[in-house]
């Protein structure tokens, strides 16, 4: 088994690094996206669900996530937790019925933030894209995907996603094996990732 992390800031394209890896091993590979992994905001008020800071290391309950990457390693299938954006809640029924195959994806801002999880990560990129293009992409998965006013969005992002990003994510990046530049657009060095991920998993059986 082959346990991979991916981070980047929020927008830089980490999902179609993703997507073009699952599409070239297909069936080989669980995506584990560390947004699954937000802690249960349900007991805030609404003003209180509009500070909440999901860009800091503290929002993600990594004790969980790390206890099911180890089951995930040691063969073991794990009930993933359902975590909602628009209602900033972790659902209390339902999961994802998640069974370990030969490649497991983390993915997530954080990723490399926890030392915990770094230490089960073989491979670690990081997905680096301009901050323009990342505002953009942001603005466009948060008014269409969850729900958001243009206005929230850039009150969130000037308060909480930039600073955020320089001080945590960013200086994650020197925890990175591999950085791919101009985000999820260098079908280069997604080929180059996806053929060494090949490779590997050749080379352990």
């Amino acid at each position: 088994m082959l346990v991979i992390g991916i981070a980047g800031g929020s927008g830089s394209g980490k999902t179609t690094v993703v997507r073009a890896i699952v599409d070239r091993l297909q069936e080989k590979v669980t995506v584990i996206p560390e947004d699954s992994y937000y802690k249960d905001s349900s007991h805030l008020t609404e003003e209180e669900k509009r500070k909440q800071n999901f860009d800091h290391p503290d929002a993600i309950d990594f004790d969980l996530l790390t206890v099911q990457l180890k089951q995930l390693k040691a063969g073991e299938a794990i009930e993933q937790p359902v975590y909602s954006y628009i209602t900033c809640s972790r659902s209390k029924t339902e999961t994802v019925h998640v069974e370990p195959t030969d490649v497991i994806i983390v993915e997530g801002i954080l990723a490399f933030c926890d030392p915990k999880l770094r230490e089960q990560l073989d491979i670690k990129i990081f997905v680096d894209a301009d901050d323009d293009d990342r505002l953009m992409r942001v603005m466009a998965r948060d008014i269409v995907e969850r729900g958001k006013t243009v206005e929230w969005v850039i009150e969130r992002y000037t308060n909480t996603v930039k600073p955020m990003y320089l001080q945590f994510i960013e200086p994650s990046k020197r925890y990175a094996d591999i950085i791919i530049p101009q985000g999820g657009h260098n079908k280069v060095a997604i080929d180059v990732i996806s053929a060494t991920i090949e490779k590997s998993l050749r080379m352990q059986k």
